[in-house]
């Protein structure tokens, strides 16, 4: 009978250790461990040293855009706490800037500028080993180059910048590379936006050159691709928009602005004169977002668009975007706090009257990019935004060098002028959960957020491999000024581990870390205990049917 008590008591104690182990593994949040592994360095201080990676999962090789040389350097990660230089991959540019690269299926494709950026580019291939296999013409300034997903198709952000006074202002544009019938035969055609310069646009969309039209205003960035290499979204930096392109079509279809971050529902720090971390919200205040860098990825069949939210400012010649607010002149009842006055804003937004050309009365301010991250729908609706959270999360971890800037070690430098100025995002798949990381270009590092949910993202990490106490211009501050970011899946990667490749062009390092699930590792240790209780149940049970049997 005792045996028969022990049992039962051992049951209920079994059951509850279960249910509590259940509970208690499905209910933590999922964790990442991020672990610096290698940094390959140039050497090469503040020159965009390095810049873009791509990477080739048969060789075990990162190419990465050099421009201080204009050509790509060509590194060997077999062991990522290694990586070893293997030389450079040259780049007949004829002086033009080597702005993008990407690889895919054996092919590298790399986009050039021309050396008079206001003309034609090229996107040139090659094969692994470094040979050239073709060339193709582009728009002006290629400035971001995308494989689709089913390798059928090379798509290209042509930014199309003016010259420095603004007399050439050519148009924006995508090209649309045709590799499916081999890269010896491509077939280009190019989407542009002048269906859209008689068009109403969004009043957040920001048209602004001097005498431009919609078509040369608008200045592709960067590109991300559905699932089904369909649709592609590009990203309008200047522009504070998005562009949807039908890939199968060639043609934009739709033109979505981004709308306006409103900084009385979330604390900035507008100041870098004041002297200390003085994070607060203001009436009248608005972020454009403005985003760089876009990804992509799935959710319960939809596509769901992520952005890292940089801002930019035009400055060409006499002709510049940014003013400081102390020059300005402000309807004093439109701020009930007082803007700082060495904010810098967009002087062509938020006057009384829009048509006003001097002496004009600001009753709204508008400042360059959202200090965010952003997820949005297919259709460029705002389903998430990080808020406040990367001034606050890096004010905690690095009080004595907030804000910033990413050549010297000088504390709220940046905080009238962007803050911590989000510019690279990569998204990830590690156990089932997708991951978003963002480059902080300024004080640099990476945020990590899980955003399986796009509803309900949330923050997972902060790592940032800058050593305040060294002198950035000798190369003994660590890695500086963020620009490119490469997520590795672990079944491509050389340790079985998911990769995040960072690529920092100030200071000329590519920094390589490893990422995986903590939350993985919690079950293999849940499991153990699960047998274990288990184990014990039988050999109870077996001892209590003996001396039932043993009674009889």
């Amino acid at each position: 009978m005792a045996k028969s008590n022990l049992f039962r008591i051992f049951s209920l104690i079994a059951l509850l250790a279960i249910a509590f182990l259940l509970i208690a593994a499905s209910a933590t949040k999922p964790k990442l461990k991020i672990e610096l592994l290698g940094t390959y360095s140039t050497g090469i201080f503040d020159q965009s040293s390095a810049e873009i990676s791509a990477y080739d999962p048969i060789n075990q090789r990162l190419f990465v855009i050099n421009g201080s040389i204009n050509k790509v350097d060509i590194l060997n990660i077999k062991q990522p706490n290694n990586p070893l230089f293997l030389g450079n991959l040259e780049v007949n540019s004829d002086g033009g800037a080597v702005n993008s690269i990407a690889y895919k299926n054996g092919i590298l494709a790399v986009a050039v500028a021309n050396k008079v950026a206001q003309t034609s580019g090229k996107i040139l291939f090659f094969n692994p080993e470094g040979e050239l296999l073709n060339s193709v013409t582009v728009g002006a300034l290629p400035d971001m180059v995308k494989f689709t997903p089913d390798g059928n198709k090379v798509l290209v952000a042509n930014e199309g910048e003016p010259n420095e006074d603004y007399s050439i202002d050519p148009e924006g544009s995508v090209s649309i590379i045709d590799i499916s019938n081999g890269i010896k035969n491509p077939q280009v055609t190019t989407a542009d936006f002048s269906q859209f310069n008689t068009a109403t646009l969004d009043n957040s969309i920001k048209i602004s050159g001097p005498n431009a039209t919609v078509a040369q205003d608008l200045e592709p960035e960067y590109i991300t691709v559905s699932e089904d290499s369909k649709t592609a979204w590009i990203t309008l930096q200047e522009n504070n928009a998005i562009a949807i392109l039908n890939i199968e079509t060639g043609k934009i279809e739709k033109l979505v602005g981004l709308g306006f971050k409103d900084y009385s529902k979330y604390k900035i720090d507008a100041s870098f004169s004041d002297g200390k971390i003085n994070l607060a919200s203001y009436k009248n205040l608005f972020g454009v977002y403005q985003p760089d860098a876009i990804s992509s990825y799935t959710f319960q069949g939809d596509t769901y668009l992520v952005t890292a939210n940089e801002g930019d400012s035009r400055q060409y010649g006499d002709y510049k975007e940014y003013e400081l607010v102390e020059k300005l002149q402000l309807k004093s009842e439109a701020f009930s706090e007082s803007i700082p006055n060495d904010l810098g804003v967009i002087k062509s937004l938020g006057k009384t009257d829009s048509n006003c050309t001097e002496n004009c009365v600001y009753e709204r301010l508008y400042t360059f990019g959202g200090r965010s991250f952003s997820i949005w729908d297919n259709q460029g609706n705002l389903v998430f935004d990080s808020g406040d959270d990367f001034e606050k999360i890096t004010a905690e971890k690095f009080p004595e060098f907030f804000n910033s800037n990413s050549s010297k070690n000088n504390f709220d430098r940046q905080s009238n002028n962007k803050g911590p100025e989000p510019e690279g995002v990569t998204i990830g798949t590690i156990s089932d959960r997708v991951y978003a990381f963002i480059g902080l270009e300024r004080i640099g590092g990476v945020m990590t957020y899980d955003v399986t949910d796009p509803n309900n993202p949330f923050f997972v990490d902060y790592v940032n491999n800058r050593n305040f106490l060294g002198d950035p211009s000798m190369g003994t501050a660590g890695d500086l000024g963020p620009e490119g970011l490469l997520f590795i899946d672990p079944s491509n990667s050389p340790i079985g581990k998911a990769l995040l490749v960072v690529t920092n062009e100030v200071s000329g390092t590519t920094t390589i870390y490893s990422v995986e699930s903590l939350s993985q590792k919690l079950w293999l240790w849940v499991l153990p205990v699960l047998v274990l209780i288990i184990v014990l149940g039988v050999v109870l049970v077996k001892l209590n049917n003996k001396k039932i049997t043993e009674t009889a």
